[in-house]
């Protein structure tokens, strides 16, 4: 999937393909906001006006980097856990192995966007720190970061939740969920305040 351009893949995401889908599309919008967080910081590194924070703002850039490569990975990661399980909705009912094999699948579609939605709180975080400690001049695209990495949370949320509703071992699914539904409480408050806050200042 990354070695589409935007046209292509946006092309592929409209089509009836089973890939890429939600949680490929959700990493990609991750990816982008948390780049823009990154460029908050190199908006900021440099200027003397945040030399008492530079120190804090290049850890913040580093590991905002790390973030971006490791959603961009999840793009693939998504399709690669998903494609077995489109295939395992066609085996027969009446297989005995249906049920076994499903399992698998859908604890391997749920994996990449349970990664997603964990990076994507880890964005969160970042971006928090990014408006506060970035350049005032790139305070829009903090914000415009934030709400991309709320909306890979989001998407990533539901995408895992698609797939633990229909699995069988109900201990495992409802663990899974419960991780999902913490992260969300966590984290979209941070996120929606983070961007209110912005927003607020134009106002």
């Amino acid at each position: 999937m990354l070695n589409k351009n935007v046209t292509e893949f946006t092309e592929a995401l409209a089509s009836k393909s089973a890939v890429p889908g939600g949680g490929g599309a959700s990493a990609l919008v991750g990816a982008i906001g948390i780049a823009l967080g990154d460029m908050v910081g190199e908006l900021t590194v440099g200027k003397k006006k945040y030399a008492d924070v530079e120190e804090d703002v290049r850890a913040l850039m580093v590991r905002a980097q790390e973030l971006r490569v490791k959603l961009l990975t999840c793009v693939d990661k998504d399709a690669r856990g998903f494609e077995p399980l489109s295939r395992a909705y066609g085996i027969p009912k009446d297989d005995p192995t249906r049920d076994e094999v499903m399992e698998k699948c859908l604890r391997d579609a749920a994996a990449a966007p349970l990664e997603i939605l964990d990076l994507s709180c880890e964005a969160i975080e970042l971006q928090r720190e990014f408006a506060d400690k970035g350049s005032v001049l790139a305070i829009s695209d903090a914000a415009t970061g934030v709400v991309f990495s709320l909306s890979a949370m989001c998407g990533a949320a539901v995408n895992v939740k698609v797939n633990t509703r229909s699995m069988k071992d109900r201990d495992y699914a409802e663990k899974i969920n419960a991780h999902v539904d913490a992260q969300m409480a966590k984290y979209r408050p941070i996120a929606e305040k983070v961007y209110q806050d912005v927003y607020g200042r134009f106002c």
